[in-house]
């Protein structure tokens, strides 16, 4: 696999709005788990199928691209919110803490100047550095031993986006 993959949704505008509207409707709810406290924000943000059906739609989309890519099928995934307010950045990091194959990333709302996702594949000869451009409905994928970060939301507006990982078993 090349350092990553950018695949275009075939979800539709108002499937993604719809997960939009629910994120915004349910992120504050008392039964969602919140991680990774940087600063005034939660990095990572769990909200499920239960909160907003139309992630069903998302995620099995997302895992029929993901056993594409690996070539695997029995794919699972496990995924999160990042909600990303101007100012903010998210840090460099990687995601092969468990047993994930691929780790993946999906642009609900991307406003202009909101942040680019950076990664730096160091698995050639020398260290190469991709800046990729968040657009709304895009995929990104990429080995989850990836070092990537995001750059700082230099727009008006917050940013959403869900990581995903993909494993054999439940992640």
């Amino acid at each position: 696999m090349a350092s990553y993959q950018k695949i275009t949704s075939s979800i539709t505008d108002e499937l993604n709005s719809a997960i939009k509207t629910g994120f915004h409707r349910h992120k504050d709810d008392s039964d969602v788990r919140k991680t990774h406290l940087f600063g005034d924000r939660y990095e990572n943000i769990y909200l499920n199928d239960s909160h907003i059906p139309e992630l069903k739609t998302l995620i099995n989309e997302a895992i029929e691209h993901a056993q594409t890519i690996l070539g695997k099928q029995g794919l699972h995934a496990g995924y999160w919110f990042n909600y990303m307010p101007p100012e903010s950045t998210t840090t460099l990091h990687t995601h092969d803490d468990d047993d994930e194959l691929l780790s993946g990333v999906y642009y609900v709302d991307v406003p202009a100047s909101s942040g680019n996702l950076i990664i730096y594949d160091d698995s050639t000869d020398g260290m190469e550095k991709f800046e990729v451009i968040p657009r709304v409905g895009n995929f990104v994928f990429f080995k989850p031993d990836i070092r990537h970060e995001v750059s700082k939301n230099n727009s008006a507006f917050p940013r959403l986006s869900i990581g995903i990982n993909f494993g054999m078993k439940s992640i």
